[in-house]
């Protein structure tokens, strides 16, 4: 099991559980949050979704050793949906979405915060955005979302640097609402979800609508251009070169 998916006074937790691999995204566990995010969209008992990660990360994005497979190996261990099909139900997701950082989020744990309505951050979690030091373009419409939320100096230090960012430097920048002590992390952010989610979910989604609808266009536009931008990258010398010094610690 990827995905550990519960219910509790309509919020829906999603916790991604790969601990082994510090969560991070392989193929199954793409397809696994694309198909719970969509149920949880269609699902009138739902009216919040929460996530957030098993053991010591929130997630360290990409599986590295996946991607590098497939570049050498085009067209094999893709899934049904993919991170794609993740992005669009994030764009798409009707209904308030919120982030326990509970570690190290890298790459798309940390994107996925332009996606979520509120983010919460344990004060030891650290978040990174590795694209320059791996030799790729950004992802997840980030280059979008991140100077919305942040602004432009913020997002530039974090799509440019690859350095990492604490806790405490998260929440100036405006990347996560609160951040709370390890063990009070999911407690806090549970009882923030359980107070949306006794308000009428009509009433929620029309609150979500209206913030997103002028800005879904733009989201979309943005991730056509990372893709680009990517394809032209990944695999170049650079990336190569990043891929096969990270297989090489093993």
């Amino acid at each position: 099991m990827t995905l550990q998916i519960s219910d509790h006074n309509k919020v829906r937790t999603l916790t991604l559980d790969r601990p082994e691999a510090l969560n991070a995204f392989n193929e199954a566990l793409y397809d696994a949050t694309t198909v719970a995010l969509r149920d949880a969209a269609e699902n009138p008992d739902v009216a919040v979704v929460l996530m957030t990660g098993a053991g010591r990360a929130f997630s360290a994005g990409n599986d590295l050793k996946e991607m590098a497979e497939r570049i050498a190996n085009p067209g094999q261990g893709e899934g049904e949906h993919g991170f794609y099909g993740m992005i669009d139900a994030l764009t798409d997701f009707p209904k308030p979405l919120i982030c326990a950082v509970n570690g190290v989020g890298v790459g798309i744990g940390t994107t996925i915060l332009g996606y979520a309505d509120l983010a919460f951050m344990a004060s030891t979690a650290r978040l990174k955005c590795p694209f320059t030091s791996l030799g790729v373009a950004p992802e997840a419409a980030s280059s979008y979302l991140l100077p919305r939320l942040v602004g432009r100096q913020n997002a530039a230090w974090l799509l440019m640097s690859s350095e990492w960012v604490s806790a405490d430097e998260a929440l100036r920048m405006g990347l996560v609402w609160k951040v709370c002590e390890p063990d009070e992390l999911l407690p806090e952010a549970t009882r923030h979800a359980e107070v949306l989610a006794s308000r009428p979910i009509s009433s929620l989604m029309a609150v979500k609508r209206t913030m997103v609808e002028p800005i879904r266009d733009g989201i979309h536009a943005a991730t056509q251009r990372e893709k680009s931008q990517f394809a032209q990258l990944v695999g170049a010398a650079a990336n190569a070169e990043a891929l096969a010094a990270f297989a090489n610690k093993d």
